[in-house]
């Protein structure tokens, strides 16, 4: 294990919203020196999602967490949005002392730092966007809702094939059948209610009217073969935020920071160099 992340302090803890709900979190402190970043899952995943980028930003301390519906977090009845996500997050950094931090999020991690962006600008010290997307576009309440009822009428082994395929390139899926298999077993323990409020919260989001104002360093990553946030809602992103960095990952799908972690951490390396300590 590299030298740094041997002598980091790693805490696991809980940190308690405005409404009651209870956050699960790990953080990995390097000390009040250290650049700082907050990774934020995808949808049905949970905090174990970032470990292999996180062992490769070993100076940086790291703050990983589930979402409220997700994890070991509560998962109170919904309605959900994005924006009470974002509260969540902002709650999540008082308790941890942090002012800001990067904020860093895939494709639901992502929507959830575009929203959290936009609400407390001043806590978000630089942004990563992978695989994700501001808005869903026209069709999605209704796809989302159809998703929903799907795990909540047939259960979420229903929706294993149809995840896996989108998750990962098909040469992945053949190659790391343990990186898929843990996915999956992450998928079936979710709650479906909760898992359908937020399919329901990811339909009806729509932050296109924030990036304009959006002046922190932000990165734009996507997966080349990603269908479930393609190439054009990055691009959308990446017009719509000033001075954003677009990368097209070649031959990734949509969970890039398990396709090529490798990449995923040079990213958030590039932000957390010019982050400012607070």
């Amino acid at each position: 294990m590299n030298s740094d992340l041997r002598q980091a302090k790693h805490s696991e803890g809980v940190a308690v919203a405005r409404d009651g709900t209870r956050i699960r979190y790990t953080l990995r402190n390097q000390g009040v020196s250290a650049p700082r970043v907050v990774l934020v899952h995808s949808l049905a995943m949970d905090r174990t999602f970032w470990q292999p980028v996180a062992e490769l930003i070993p100076n940086a301390s790291v703050l990983a967490y589930d979402c409220r519906g997700h994890g070991a977090s509560d998962k109170p009845a919904g309605p959900y949005t994005v924006e009470l996500f974002a509260q969540d997050l902002s709650d999540l950094l008082d308790h941890v002392g942090w002012p800001s931090a990067v904020i860093a999020g895939v494709s639901m991690g992502g929507c959830v730092s575009i929203a959290f962006a936009a609400a407390f600008p001043t806590r978000t010290a630089a942004l990563g966007l992978f695989d994700t997307t501001a808005w869903y576009g026209p069709e999605a309440p209704k796809h989302w809702a159809e998703r929903a009822d799907q795990a909540l009428e047939k259960g979420l082994a229903s929706l294993v094939g149809f995840q896996t395929t989108r998750w990962f390139g098909d040469g992945f899926r053949a190659s790391h059948p343990d990186v898929v298999k843990h996915c999956v077993d992450v998928f079936l323990r979710n709650d479906v209610k909760a898992y359908a409020e937020t399919c329901r919260m990811l339909g009806a989001a729509d932050k296109r009217a924030a990036l304009a104002g959006f002046r922190m360093s932000t990165a734009v990553v996507v997966g080349e073969e990603d269908y479930a946030t393609p190439i054009v809602m990055a691009q959308a992103l990446h017009d719509g935020i000033a001075g954003s960095a677009l990368t097209i990952l070649k031959g990734a799908r949509h969970l890039t920071p398990l396709e090529q972690p490798e990449r995923i951490a040079a990213e958030l390396e590039r932000l957390l160099q010019a982050q400012p300590i607070q």
